[in-house]
């Protein structure tokens, strides 16, 4: 999809991995990656597999084809810089998190809207009702920004078996959020329609390393395209310069 590409650029020796959202694509979070790299940190923002081609292509993948290239992304930023942070939004929160607990040495989190915690079992139970009743997608869940005009290029639909996977992956996210030890910012919108607050707030309690919390007053979930887009920008480049710059 046009304006969807991933992004890389090699600067000094301090890195910063950002990962996107489920169903979204590195477009809502190439302007927080650029600014990032205009403060000197080399930057990854990867395309996650089955994301920003077609709601087909994404069918074909799950969790551990999401996770695994966040891995992998972080690895090879690792290689080449002395430290490296992770930010990421909606499920990029999560895949941020599970970055953190299988890379020990991430030097800083910042979470945005993060889904670190599986829905009730209600929700669960009623999507693979669904799954079971032949049924393979549902309403998109993209676009959730208060600002009249911006509109994420999410994908006009959710693929349940995909949501499922990702699901029953927050089960041992969440069950390791106190693995997670490097210093962390989040950033929480007051009202979001996509992820509820309390998977902040299970991060806030759960997580063992410093955690700083901002709420975001004027956006919805995708708070990178929102309102509080330049606080996004400010507080995350700011988080990252006192904790991982010399």
């Amino acid at each position: 999809m046009p304006g969807c590409e991933p992004f890389s650029e090699i600067n000094g020796p301090v890195g910063v991995l950002v990962l996107h959202g489920f169903t979204g694509n590195p477009a809502s979070m190439r302007p927080l990656a650029e600014r990032i790299a205009k403060s000197g940190y080399s930057v990854e923002l990867p395309r996650l597999p089955g994301h920003g081609t077609s709601i087909e292509d994404m069918m074909t993948t799950d969790w551990s084809d999401w996770s695994g290239a966040a891995v992998a992304a972080y690895d090879a930023l690792r290689e080449r810089c002395d430290r490296v942070g992770v930010v990421g939004l909606s499920m990029g929160g999560g895949l941020a998190a599970y970055v953190a607990q299988v890379r020990r040495d991430v030097a800083a989190c910042v979470f945005i809207n993060p889904l670190v915690k599986p829905p009730v079992q209600e929700m669960v139970d009623g999507l693979n009702a669904l799954l079971e009743s032949g049924l393979a997608t549902i309403d998109s869940i993209g676009s959730d920004i208060k600002m009249e005009g911006p509109v994420e290029a999410s994908y006009d639909a959710t693929p349940l078996a995909c949501a499922a996977s990702l699901f029953e992956a927050m089960k041992s996210v969440n069950a390791n959020l106190a693995s997670i030890t490097a210093p962390t910012l989040l950033l929480s919108s007051r009202e979001d329609h996509v992820v509820t607050s309390d998977n902040g707030d299970d991060i806030v309690e759960k997580v063992s390393g410093p955690v700083e919390r901002i709420w975001l007053e004027e956006s919805y979930h995708v708070a990178t395209m929102d309102n509080d887009r330049e606080v996004v920008v400010s507080a995350t480049i700011s988080f990252f310069d006192r904790m991982m710059k010399p």
